[in-house]
């Protein structure tokens, strides 16, 4: 005789196949939800990983931008010690200068000639003087011109003028030169002659 199943194997097939499907489905939500935290987790380790580095290097500019400002600081005062140095180094080489100026100026003075004062700007000198005549304003300037201290005589001033008393009305003249102070050395001056 043939053996005839009754039992709904179909329906207790389909329900065993919903609930593999079920659980297929829930496993892959976990593993999904799984590799979700996962990366999440990893990202936000790089965030963090990030943010260290990002203030380390925060930290290390801020100490360069420090020594930067120090070396600024130290290149200001070294261009302000060496303005200093050049300003005593000037002053060393024209200290005897201005000994050979007042020299040079006592020495082209001609008899009959007068110098009452003098003013200097920069090389520049500006000579205020009374002369007999004018022919000693000349030899005077002539005196100037071959000093080996001071060059370019320039006369800008003239006058002439009477004094005197009773009858001895004496004549003198009344002059501004101007003269610029020492381009060239003795030493070379003496070699331009030879």
């Amino acid at each position: 005789m043939a053996r005839i199943n009754l039992l709904p194997w179909r329906a207790e097939l389909r329900k065993q196949r919903q609930k593999d499907f079920a659980a297929a489905i829930l496993l892959g939500v976990a593993v999904t939800f799984i590799l979700f935290l996962g990366v999440r987790a990893h990202i936000a380790g790089e965030i963090e990983y990030q943010y260290g580095r990002n203030q380390y290097l925060e930290s290390e500019i801020a100490a360069l931008d420090k020594k930067i400002k120090e070396i600024e600081d130290l290149e200001s005062k070294k261009k302000r010690l060496l303005a200093r140095m050049d300003v005593i180094q000037q002053l060393q080489v024209s200290r005897p200068e201005v000994v050979h100026l007042i020299d040079e100026l006592a020495r082209t003075v001609p008899d009959g000639v007068y110098v009452t004062d003098f003013a200097q700007t920069d090389k520049n000198l500006t000579l205020n003087g009374y002369a007999q005549s004018n022919a000693r304003v000349s030899a005077y300037m002539r005196n100037l011109d071959a000093s080996p201290w001071l060059k370019e005589p320039v006369l800008t001033i003239i006058e002439s003028r009477s004094e005197g008393k009773d009858n001895r009305k004496e004549r003198t003249n009344k002059f501004t030169l101007q003269v610029k102070q020492g381009a060239d050395k003795p030493e070379e001056k003496a070699k331009g002659a030879s």
